[in-house]
């Protein structure tokens, strides 16, 4: 239940930074490495480094720990690990290039606006 609530807060405070196609792939039974993946996206280096900055501060607020941001000064690819919750914050063409949802097709995709009303 605190993965969860870690992840729907991530995703609010991207929303709120107006964070571009925001997608969530379970990753349970997938990956070690996390629960949840959040992959979204800003138009400007500036925008990306706003959307992690949120995320960093509402999880301050929360309660919750951040324990590694990656990619910050870049602001290409900036990773945000919150243990069980990975969120992935990119720059529009990195996102492209890359193409997480399609390298973990197999993940479920969450449908958790509904859930935030967003």
């Amino acid at each position: 239940m605190m993965n969860r609530n870690v992840l729907l807060a991530a995703v609010k405070a991207a929303d709120d930074k107006k964070a571009e196609n925001i997608v969530v792939l379970n990753m349970m039974g997938i990956s070690l490495i996390a629960d949840y993946f959040v992959i979204c996206h800003g138009n400007s280096d500036r925008q990306v480094q706003a959307i992690a900055d949120e995320i960093k501060e509402r999880m301050n607020e929360e309660g919750f720990e951040v324990k590694r941001l990656e990619g910050y000064d870049e602001a290409r690819w900036i990773l945000v690990d919150l243990g069980d919750v990975v969120v992935h914050v990119f720059h529009r063409d990195e996102r492209n290039y890359y193409n997480l949802e399609k390298l973990w097709g197999d993940a479920k995709v969450e449908d958790v606006k509904k859930e935030l009303g967003i």
